[in-house]
């Protein structure tokens, strides 16, 4: 019988840093190339998008990023895996959908049509929720983007007010509203510009077939599913199989498929059993040095559930908030060395949480000045600030 090939946590910081495009070499200004080699980016912070694909840019560019999502439209923002809000190529969207979105779907329905059948239109909730769709795609069509707040003024009549959830939980929401999101869940409208600026995570609305025509095409879910997963093997490999099940937010039983589907490897990590593509067992060139200052919730970040080969877990209680989130983050040949965030002046504060050496911390100094200048008069908060952030900030 063949013996497994172990792939040690050095080796997989390497794979890292190459495929996730830290490295020099592996600057790109296509935005598109670098949404598609981390799989999506999170979006559930609009600031991450931007800095994430920044980051990884030979000559990194706000107006690049906007030009993919808004002008040529080769980016799409939609909720998908873990009812997270992600950015996506076109390709990667319509397999996130339909072996993600669509599963979701069924909940966020059955929630809608409970409030609606809660309140003044309390009698057949379907038939209203129905009309209402149409009527808000009508107006879409016709006058779209709109934000929810200025399709409200145009249809003050589906502006009613619905109750979700119960107690403590309980929170009143406009009912045309609650219909965008399930709409958008549908895949029937998508977001559009935001209503501020690139920090602003209040967007207006479009109608699907107007401002991405092809939308999401039809795919069977086990297609779309093994699609996903080599792509994010591809990236994120190797890794076990409780990572891709985080990830993805799919059942044991999907994500077992998944892996058998795409023919995945076993190989034996440090202290866990992972999986690679069929032709990803052998070991790749050695990566060059390499550091970077990543956003909170990057895709290198939030990539894995079980992180102890590239972050010490030490270090988590100060780079993350109780729920999870990563915040804003110093990356040195694949590993987390440190955390950074902006200042009310500006500037980009640094904390390093282990001896790098003086060539790469001179690094990490030229990146966040490099930032500052990036990033200018804009000032963001972190969405999810983890105490370090809090500390630096001041």
């Amino acid at each position: 019988m063949p013996t497994r090939r172990r792939i040690h946590a050095a080796e997989r910081r390497a794979r890292l840093a190459v495929r996730h495009r830290l490295t020099p070499a592996g600057r790109t200004d296509d935005v598109v190339a670098i949404t598609d080699d981390l799989v999506a980016l999170h979006s559930t912070d609009p600031v991450s998008v931007y800095l994430s694909a920044a980051a990884r840019m030979g000559t990194p560019s706000l107006a690049a990023v906007e030009e993919a999502l808004y002008g040529t439209r080769s980016l799409v923002r939609h909720h998908a895996m873990r009812r997270t809000l992600w950015v996506f190529g076109h390709e990667a969207a319509r397999m996130a959908h339909h072996s993600a979105t669509v599963g979701l779907l069924k909940v966020q329905r059955r929630m809608l049509l409970e409030a609606v059948a809660g309140s003044e239109v309390r009698d057949d909730p379907a038939a209203w929720v129905a009309a209402a769709s149409a009527e808000i795609l009508a107006t879409l069509a016709e006058a779209g983007p709109l934000s929810a707040r200025e399709l409200g003024q145009r249809v003050p009549h589906l502006a009613v007010p619905l109750t979700l959830g119960t107690g403590r939980n309980a929170a009143v929401q406009a009912a045309h509203s609650r219909v965008l999101l399930v709409l958008g869940f549908e895949g029937r409208v998508l977001r559009a510009r935001p209503t501020g600026t690139w920090i602003n995570g209040q967007y207006r609305w479009a109608a699907t077939d107007t401002w991405l025509p092809d939308g999401f095409p039809a795919m069977e879910q086990r297609a779309a599913a093994a699609g996903l997963t080599e792509r994010w093997l591809r990236a994120f490999g190797p890794a076990t199989r409780t990572d891709l099940q985080w990830w993805m937010g799919w059942t044991v039983a999907v994500t077992t498929r998944a892996l058998a589907d795409v023919g995945a490897v076993e190989v034996d990590l440090d202290d866990a059993t992972g999986y690679v593509l069929p032709d990803d067992v052998d070991p790749g060139s050695p990566a060059e040095p390499s550091v970077a200052l990543l956003p909170g919730l990057d895709p290198s970040t939030m990539g894995w559930k079980q992180r102890d080969w590239y972050l010490d877990p030490a270090h988590v209680p100060t780079l993350f908030d109780r729920n999870g989130n990563g915040g804003p983050t110093v990356w040195v040949d694949g590993r987390i060395v440190g955390g950074w965030v902006q200042r009310r002046d500006g500037t980009i504060a640094v904390r390093l949480l282990e001896d790098i050496g003086a060539e790469q911390g001179a690094d990490v100094d030229r990146l966040a000045h490099e930032l500052e200048k990036l990033l200018g008069d804009v000032r963001f908060s972190v969405r999810f600030p983890a105490p370090l952030q809090t500390d630096l900030r001041g």
